[in-house]
């Protein structure tokens, strides 16, 4: 089974793309600094994801990408597949010829797996995705807004103290 960088940078770069394309198109070399993709690697992915109709293209300032559809309605499975990914954890690439031209005897094992990764990945949508760093980021800023001070008077270091004395 191989998930190469292709397909996880595709499904990163949709994530951030739905996350931030709310008020308009995002250009790539915003995901590229976010994220530290090559800029070059994304345009790459991205005219893959356009010709299978995962974005559109926006030209001209303040042009760049959206998502073309429903975000309920992209599944991971579909960026994945977009980018030209296999996901095949047989050694034959499910031709049936792994050992001395015929089938191994795990064959049905590996083509299995290969079937539960797809509906795994066909069954997450980039909704779920993005709704899951939202409630992450929130909680995050959560965490840093929360004050931790004590309430009510507050004791008085004696370095305090001391510039105190010193200013009078």
């Amino acid at each position: 089974m191989r998930l190469t960088t292709k397909g996880r940078f595709a499904v990163t770069a949709m994530i951030d793309l739905a996350l931030r394309g709310e008020d308009g198109p995002v250009a790539l070399a915003s995901i590229s600094e976010r994220q530290k993709i090559s800029l070059s690697y994304l345009e790459q992915l991205f005219g893959k994801l356009r010709r299978y109709k995962l974005v559109d293209s926006v030209r001209g300032p303040g042009g760049g990408y959206c998502i073309a559809r429903p975000l309920n309605q992209v599944t991971v499975a579909d960026i994945i597949r977009a980018v030209d990914e296999q996901l095949d954890a047989t050694q034959c690439g499910g031709r049936e010829n792994c050992h001395d031209e015929h089938r191994c005897m795990t064959h049905d094992l590996w083509s299995t797996l290969n079937s539960k990764m797809y509906d795994y990945l066909a069954s997450v949508s980039l909704a779920e995705l993005v709704s899951r760093q939202k409630v992450k980021t929130l909680g995050q800023m959560a965490a840093v807004l929360e004050d931790k001070r004590r309430l009510g008077p507050q004791p008085r270091t004696k370095a305090a103290r001391e510039k105190t004395a010193a200013i009078v």
